[in-house]
């Protein structure tokens, strides 16, 4: 069961929007920046903006967020993405890392470009170690959707390294109001991030900042 939940790099749009979903649904989250007194703004804007229905968020530096929490997530621009990781993998062994992450590298952002180890997660299992499960979600959902209070009509791939540990973080996506499937080893990672691109070009495109995948053909209730 997941008691806290811990934002690296949350004062960022993702990651506020990530708080704002889990904290509405009941879940114990903090806030992690490298500047504490970041973290306490976004902490109290997440929380003006749930009021009285949800758990309250806490603000606190990363590295306080990466030790005190059960499940840690990660969402800070690719740029920081191996220093981040190489600065917590001690504190997070034997936890699950959620990694939001998506290797855009302006100004391309349309394109599709992975990293060396193949894609952001497999990069950062490459870090961690075996000690630490590495799923990749949430890349495909757009901080908008998320700053709401509705259920979201967008579905998120799970990809990553055991099958347990992918269906914990479904059970969190559907927590935060969206279906979530499981898109099999974290191999398959570069596919789910490579999607972004894609989904950037097609808002560009029309002039939106919201658009989504949805798995069909599937009957969920048989």
């Amino acid at each position: 069961m997941v008691q806290r939940i811990g934002i690296i790099g949350g004062t960022g749009k993702e990651g506020k929007g990530l708080a704002f979903r889990w904290a509405n649904a009941g879940i114990d989250v903090l806030i992690g920046s490298r500047q504490i007194d970041k973290a306490l703004a976004a902490a109290s804007e997440i929380n003006q903006l749930i009021g009285s229905s949800g758990m309250k968020v806490s603000g606190v530096e990363n590295h306080a967020a990466a030790k005190e929490a059960d499940i840690v997530v990660l969402t800070v621009p690719f740029e920081f993405h191996v220093s981040m990781l190489e600065s917590i993998k001690d504190l997070i062994k034997g936890k699950i890392l959620i990694d939001v992450t998506v290797p855009l590298v302006p100004p391309k952002v349309t394109k599709v470009q992975m990293p060396l180890a193949g894609s952001a997660g497999l990069e950062a299992k490459s870090i961690v170690g075996e000690t630490t499960e590495v799923v990749v979600a949430f890349q495909n959902i757009s901080y908008e959707r998320l700053l709401t209070d509705t259920d979201i009509d967008c579905d998120v791939l799970v990809s990553g390294s055991s099958k347990e540990a992918r269906k914990t973080v479904i059970a969190l996506v559907e927590k935060a109001g969206m279906v979530g499937w499981d898109a099999g080893p974290i191999e398959n990672s570069m596919v789910v991030e490579g999607l972004t691109s894609i989904l950037i070009g097609i808002n560009k495109e029309f002039g939106s900042h919201t658009a989504g995948i949805k798995i069909t053909g599937i009957n969920r209730d048989e």
